[in-house]
């Protein structure tokens, strides 16, 4: 799974062992020393994925990640940083980083993460080059809109909307909400919604799944501090509801 990266780190030690590594996978690797540049480089290359360093100059991580977001370009995001607060986190989430990891780290998991973003994305937008399954019937456009109660999801043109008003989502959200849209009430736990983000790899942790179900309240509940959409199950997981149908619930 060789693929075209750009790394954007401004120290020349770290960005040389993140090369070496990612080289030694297969990889094509162009290395930046800062944020306009990186820009400038992702906006050429249209690279397969970015690891992107938070603290640069002419312009830091978050910044690079925001801009490349509301230009529409759905690159996969890896963020380092040796910022490790919640707050941090949640904004490079927010803006669109699809995984962070925070410095020091192993480089062999650098590469791992590298790997799962990459099978993520390819099997997201890439056609199956294997035979074709004999084809299902296909359901109207209309009825491939997901609805729960007002809050729709739209797989096909990957829109989220609540009540009619549009909610953006970055990629990783809108993968979690798609699925628990399709089987609203269902409980999902952790692990199948690492699932949906990432695909089975040991190497990503399931605060990352906190981290966006967070985020993703605070775009679609009205009181996201006592979510009726979202709901907590504790010990076990997450479920989405229809509100107007599920008034009592755990709140969390």
């Amino acid at each position: 799974m060789c693929a075209n990266i750009v790394v954007a780190e401004d120290d020349p030690k770290q960005a040389e062992l993140v090369r070496r590594y990612l080289e030694h996978e297969g990889h094509t690797v162009t290395v930046v020393e800062d944020g306009r540049t990186a820009l400038e480089t992702v906006r050429q290359q249209s690279p397969d994925l970015v690891v992107l360093d938070v603290m640069m100059p002419r312009a830091d991580g978050l910044d690079v990640v925001r801009i490349l977001r509301a230009e529409r370009r759905e690159v996969p995001v890896l963020m380092l940083t040796a910022r490790s607060t919640e707050d941090d986190l949640l904004l490079g989430l927010d803006l669109g980083a699809d995984d962070y990891m925070t410095k020091p780290f192993s480089p062999r998991e650098l590469t791992a993460r590298v790997r799962t973003l990459l099978r993520r994305h390819r099997h997201g937008t890439e056609p199956d080059p294997g035979p074709a399954p004999a084809p299902e019937p296909q359901a109207a456009p209309d009825d491939e809109v997901l609805a729960v109660g007002a809050l729709r999801v739209d797989p096909a043109r990957h829109e989220v909307s609540v009540g009619g008003a549009a909610v953006e989502c970055t990629p990783g959200e809108f993968r979690i909400l798609a699925a628990m849209a399709a089987e609203p009430g269902r409980v999902f736990t952790r692990a199948r919604l690492l699932e949906e983000l990432h695909g089975f790899d040991k190497y990503i942790s399931g605060r990352t799944v906190d981290v966006h179900i967070m985020n993703l309240r605070k775009k679609i509940e009205r009181a996201p501090r006592r979510p009726s959409r979202i709901v907590t199950v504790f010990g076990v997981g997450y479920k989405l509801l229809d509100p107007a149908r599920n008034v009592r619930h755990a709140s969390s």
